[in-house]
């Protein structure tokens, strides 16, 4: 893997476990170029219409069921935050995202994870709950600038925050 975390064509296969070992097939290893040259959490369907510039012939589908293939063996992330569309990210190390809550956008939260304090909230918290802790999600929900701007276009009573907070339902 090259420093952009992109497997280099001569990398024949890669295991997903011990059961399953994909081939990088030239369509995998253009899904996974534009989802590691973009920062911006595409969706499938934007991923899909980035691949058909170079490959005209490839189905949503052939799109669909790579991009599973690559997150499931951890080559890319996939974020789901509870909108109508995945997202995906080719940036797999650890960090935090902020998500626009209407229009969806995702972008990354410039903030070094904590690793002492995180550690420390798994542990009691694993400690609390006697569960297994693995692993931790942390996202900032809020308006990007455009759904912000357009926010102060609206009439009052449309509004869906009041000086700078969210109203409750």
């Amino acid at each position: 893997m090259n420093n952009l975390g992109i497997i280099p064509n001569k990398s024949p296969s890669f295991v997903l476990s011990k059961e399953q070992k994909y081939r990088m097939t030239h369509q995998r290893q253009v899904i996974l170029e534009e989802v590691m040259k973009n920062l911006d959490h595409p969706t499938a369907d934007e991923i899909y219409e980035r691949v058909r510039r170079r490959l005209p012939r490839i189905s949503m589908g052939t799109v669909y069921r790579n991009l599973d293939i690559l997150a499931s063996s951890g080559l890319i992330s996939k974020l789901e935050p509870g909108l109508p569309q995945m997202r995906f990210d080719g940036k797999t190390k650890d960090h935090y995202h902020i998500t626009c809550m209407r229009c969806g956008k995702i972008e990354d939260a410039h903030i070094e994870p904590l690793d002492d304090t995180i550690e420390s909230l798994g542990n009691a918290l694993g400690h609390l709950t006697k569960f297994g802790i693995f692993g931790h999600k942390l996202e900032f929900l809020g308006l990007c600038k455009l759904c912000m701007e357009r926010e102060k276009e609206l009439p009052d009573g449309e509004r869906t925050i009041q000086e700078g907070k969210a109203e409750e339902s």
